[in-house]
């Protein structure tokens, strides 16, 4: 085939090679990871302009716009955090841009206190992080501007009057308030600090640097510090009643992920995949806390790796992801006696799961699925029933959900959801959609993206790819650092199982995917560019032997590996996207990035879409869509309307799929 008739903007292609390790490493357009050369500015330029005469003759653009926005017009809550008998929520309603926090007295009205479209009516400004006092009279929030910073402040919930900040440099920070309410633990800088209200003298407590959690005791005396590092973390118990700040070691060290907590009862309760790769439940004394002192409660379950733990007044809730479906179960506390399965609304995923900081009998979770927004159940441990609390049903477009199993070329079957309006014959035009890493599980949700493709005639396929952690940990290492090729393969399997099946066919599938499941959509193009009619790469990782330069690549060595460890580099080039570009006839590619994304820096996508322009022997257009002042992912519903639209009606367009 021709060349497209496109224009593609020049790209200087620099000539020579880099030896590492022994390795002959090309990098003609390195120029372009700087943003503010004057060449890589006018060749974005360019790039808009050629971006946005492609887009405005996409058919059905405006049309997915239209169908995506109403999708979307969803109310959504939030389940309730309590302080004593004062509530705490978020709520979005239909048509607004993110969402509100409440608060409501026992027989008194909702109060609205914070809602960033007062304080920003551009859409630009998130409520990213909250948390009430002990007695519910302060709260600690975080609101970020134009991209990923963040500053936190303190409210006075009764007067509504700031008190206390701003504080930057603390993005999505926990925060720990201390049983005075007048002081509590965050993190700076990823620096552990200790802050008192209306003071400047912050302290930090812990000297290194780390990705840091905390969690509280109800009665404010044990401070659980958790520091993520690669693919596990370090645990620590303080000790607050006495005069020092002495954290002990739960965990340190170890190849496993735990997350640690004392409950209402004084005991320490442990989720872990120490000795369980798909986690089981321990109990220790807290004042003992290391691992070697913990009493197992709850087994494992292997294959159905645990996500919830809540402790009630006699109940032990346990939530656990089984072949991508949620489960939820209850126990006895003293013995570990299973007492019987939580019914849940269907087949979905229960998100959030809070209960009163001292127990009680009650539990809140959000279930979605799907064909069903969030929405907000209560389970009552005295009677075992779960009743609705807050959401509602909707009408949506009739759809199928089907659980298909194939096999990966390596013969481990692999599951894939495949969404699809009911009594339609094959092949249709179709979306592959994958991740695929950091031990995170794609599991059934709403999606006005994907419900308004199957509305308007496709199917939606999710594959659950080793690498994320859909049957525990052992899943995600399948899928790691030198094993990373593992999840291309169990990608490319899905498409083929797809066309083999007659779900669809090379000339009517598309793929897309996000962050880590960018870079994964650009290996499948670039190992196998004739298995599909088009691509999307949105904030792709794309070049993998300078991507820990950039962004937060240094935080991602655990994951991917480094190029400066030799064997490593030599896995990172077999399967880097920007470094296996060749002349070949390529998919129709579109490379989208945001200019504030402090992630996954632009300049993968740049230099990955002046390769593939320069390389493709094609008709089918590469095309970069760059949104400024954006951070890594559409942080607002008319930010991800306009952007799902878009990537709706290119995938159509390519696929023969008529709006």
């Amino acid at each position: 085939m021709r060349k497209p008739e496109l224009n593609y903007p020049d790209a200087e292609r620099l000539a020579g090679v880099e030896l590492l390790h022994g390795y002959e490493v090309t990098d003609p357009y390195r120029w372009l990871e700087d943003a503010g050369d004057p060449r890589t500015r006018a060749w974005q330029g360019a790039q808009d302009e050629l971006w946005f005469t492609q887009a405005a003759g996409l058919p059905g653009r405006y049309r997915f716009r239209t169908r995506v926005a109403a999708l979307s017009a969803v109310g959504i809550t939030s389940t309730p955090t309590w302080r004593g008998n004062r509530q705490f929520f978020l709520r979005r309603s239909a048509g607004q841009q993110h969402p509100v926090l409440y608060q409501v007295d026992p027989d008194g009205p909702e109060r609205l206190l914070i809602d960033p479209a007062q304080q920003d009516p551009s859409g630009r400004t998130t409520l990213d992080h909250w948390q009430p006092s002990p007695d519910g009279r302060l709260l600690a929030f975080q609101l970020s501007q134009g991209g990923e910073q963040s500053v936190l402040r303190v409210l006075d919930v009764d007067s509504g009057e700031i008190v206390d900040g701003p504080i930057d440099r603390c993005r999505y920070s926990p925060v720990a308030w201390l049983a005075d309410g007048k002081s509590f633990y965050f993190v700076r800088s990823r620096r552990l600090t200790l802050h008192r209200i209306g003071r400047s003298d912050d302290v930090e407590v812990l000297p290194d640097e780390a990705s840091y959690g905390l969690e509280i005791s109800a009665d404010g005396r044990w401070l659980t510090i958790s520091a993520t590092v690669a693919d596990r973390n370090d645990i620590w118990l303080a000790d607050l009643s006495g005069p020092d700040f002495a954290p002990v070691v739960v965990q340190q060290g170890l190849d496993a992920r735990t997350a640690a907590a004392v409950g209402a009862d004084g005991r320490l309760y442990v989720a872990t995949t120490l000795g369980a790769p798909a986690g089981r439940i321990c109990v220790g004394d807290p004042r003992q806390p290391g691992a070697e002192h913990w009493t197992e409660l709850v087994g494992e379950e292997p294959g159905a790796p645990v996500s919830h733990l809540a402790l009630l007044d006699g109940v032990l809730l346990v939530g656990r992801t089984r072949h991508a479906l949620s489960e939820l179960t209850a126990y006895d506390p003293l013995t570990g006696e299973r007492l019987h399965e939580v019914g849940l609304p269907g087949l979905g995923t229960v998100g959030e799961l809070s209960t009163r900081p001292d127990g009680g009998h009650e539990a809140w979770f959000s279930y979605t699925d799907s064909v069903t927004p969030p929405s907000i159940h209560r389970y009552d441990a005295r009677t075992g029933q779960v009743t609705p609390w807050a959401g509602q049903a909707r009408s949506v477009p009739d759809v199928e959900a089907r659980q298909v199993t194939y096999h990966s070329r390596d013969g481990t079957p692999i599951r894939m959801v495949v969404l699809g309006r009911p009594g339609s014959g094959g092949p249709r035009p179709t979306i592959l959609y994958g991740y695929g890493g950091f031990g995170l599980s794609l599991t059934p949700s709403y999606s006005a993206f994907a419900l308004a493709w199957v509305e308007a005639g496709g199917l939606f396929a999710t594959a659950n790819l080793r690498g994320g952690g859909e049957q525990g940990d052992d899943w995600h290492r399948a899928g790691v650092l030198g094993s990373k090729q593992t999840v291309i393969d169990d990608f490319l399997a899905a498409a083929e199982a797809l066309v083999a099946g007659g779900w669809t066919a090379p000339d009517r599938l598309g793929i897309c995917g996000e962050s880590n499941g960018g870079l994964l959509v650009g290996a499948a193009l670039t190992q196998r560019p004739e298995l599909f009619a088009a691509a999307v790469c949105s904030a792709p990782v794309l070049d993998m032997v300078r991507y820990q330069r950039s962004g937060l690549g240094h935080a991602w060595v655990g994951e991917y590996g480094s190029a400066d460890d030799p064997a490593q580099l030599a896995a990172l080039l077999s399967y880097s996207p920007y470094h296996r570009v060749a002349p070949v006839d390529y998919p129709a590619v579109l490379l989208t990035v945001f200019g504030a994304d402090t992630r996954v820096d632009p300049l993968h996508a740049r230099k990955m879409c002046a390769a593939l322009q320069h390389a493709t022997t094609g008709a089918r257009p590469i095309l970069l869509r760059y949104e400024a002042g954006a951070g890594h992912l559409p942080d607002g519903v008319d930010r991800g309307v306009g952007l799902a639209a878009d990537l709706l009606a290119f995938l159509a367009s390519h696929t023969g799929l008529d709006p």
